[in-house]
């Protein structure tokens, strides 16, 4: 089989070393060095005009310029039809220090404001830009590790009882009254600076002896505080987004665990591992707990302001042993095989596919129309490595415990606007 021709190739994605990510995990999944002790924050696996991975067919070659050159051979039909582009992007995270208080936009807000921004001028890749690209991003993360993340606002029984377990922070009871959340984060969120200050500092005086201490488990929200106090607040300012990690769901997975994130749900990773599918989008909205660019003002129309119960997702097993995980998205669908030794299953895609494996060691073979094993095109996958497959069904051999997830497009969801 001529390489031009295999629906299968191996991928290699492209790495992010934000000043967040930790210096061992990502290393050790690809088999890198990591001499200078930079922090491999991200690991990217898709077709994003920022960071687009490369795959191997006799050369190498962007993934984005394979799609555009065949898009509806790669895509598929319906695919191609609807989002004209690799409707997702898939990462693996190392959050060793906590990434910022953010939200993300809906599909016609992002295109709204992508146009916007274009036509002021903005470049793209300025420090000061907000959108990156005209979509929306809802995303899912499975916990690799213990995780912990905020995921949206607390309940209105779960907020009262935080001023009064916390009196520093009961002043602002009174811009909840009536369980009034607009009110509420508009208040810590364009407070003058001198009152975030006097208001953090006596918590702050409090509870950071105590984290240096190892005093304040994890389950505690004053641990995190603490913690982002020490690592964001400047010049003796306190980062005001140290008020979200008391007014946000506290939210600990164990592995194997998801959680899904659409529109409007303010959240933050705290630490751990996961892999993270989402739509094929980089906008962020930022409110605290960074050094990258903060608009409060975009951050605010975004917003959903309401209490959101937070709802862990355990993946649903099929027939052929995929392990899927359920969320609404119409641009993505995240599963996984657990694999024993010796063990072969397979499954049909109808669109591109692509293929990540966690541990172990698998091989993959296309089937072709005649149900026939295509043994000339096998791929073989060891730990950290990647496959994208273009529509076709696709055996799967593993040689020993192997874990793989496979991102992918539904093509039975109704596609939100």
């Amino acid at each position: 089989m001529e390489p031009a021709e295999r629906k299968i190739l191996k991928l290699k994605g492209k790495i992010q070393h934000y000043a967040w990510g930790g210096r061992e995990f990502i290393p050790a999944l690809l088999g890198l060095d990591n001499v200078k002790q930079q922090p491999f924050a991200e690991y990217w696996l898709g077709a994003h005009a920022s960071a687009p991975a490369e795959v191997s067919n006799g050369h190498s070659r962007q993934l984005n310029a394979l799609i555009e050159s065949e898009k509806e051979k790669a895509l598929g039909e319906f695919v191609q039809k609807e989002f004209g582009r690799l409707p997702f992007l898939l990462k693996v995270l190392d959050v060793k220090d906590m990434l910022s208080i953010q939200v993300h936009p809906g599909k016609k807000a992002a295109e709204e404001a992508f146009a916007r921004e274009n036509a002021s001028g903005i470049p793209v890749n300025a420090s000061n830009r907000n959108y990156r690209d005209n979509n929306h991003k809802p995303e899912l993360l499975v916990a690799l590790s213990e995780f912990w993340l905020l995921h949206g606002f607390k309940s209105k029984e779960q907020l009262l009882k935080t001023f009064e377990s916390a009196p520093e922070l009961a002043p602002l009871s009174r811009s909840f009254a009536g369980a009034n959340y607009e009110s509420l984060y508009r208040e810590v969120m364009e407070m003058p600076q001198e009152r975030v200050d006097r208001m953090l500092r006596p918590l702050l005086d409090h509870i950071v002896p105590l984290y240096k201490e190892n005093k304040i488990k994890k389950s505690n929200p004053d641990f995190w505080a603490a913690r982002a106090s020490l690592n964001f607040s400047q010049d003796k300012s306190i980062d005001r987004g140290i008020f979200s990690i008391y007014l946000l769901n506290l939210v600990h997975l164990q592995k194997g665990e998801a959680v899904f994130q659409d529109a409007g749900i303010l959240h933050a990773y705290l630490e751990g591992q996961n892999v993270e599918i989402m739509a094929n989008s980089d906008n962020v909205l930022r409110g605290g707990l960074t050094n990258k660019h903060i608009d409060v003002d975009e951050l605010m129309k975004h917003i959903l302001f309401e209490p959101v119960q937070p709802f862990i997702i355990h993946p649903e097993e099929n027939l052929n042993g995929e392990e899927v995980y359920r969320t609404p998205a119409g641009d993505f669908e995240l599963s996984c095989f657990r694999l024993e030794p010796n063990e072969q299953t397979e499954f049909v895609s109808e669109t591109m596919d692509i293929l990540l494996l966690l541990e172990g060691a698998v091989s993959l073979v296309e089937r072709n129309e005649s149900r026939e094993l295509m043994k000339e095109s096998a791929i073989e996958l060891k730990r950290g490595e990647a496959a994208v497959v273009m529509a076709c069904p696709t055996h799967i051999a593993s040689k020993e415990n192997s874990l793989l997830f496979r991102a992918t497009t539904p093509l039975n969801k109704e596609i939100i606007a």
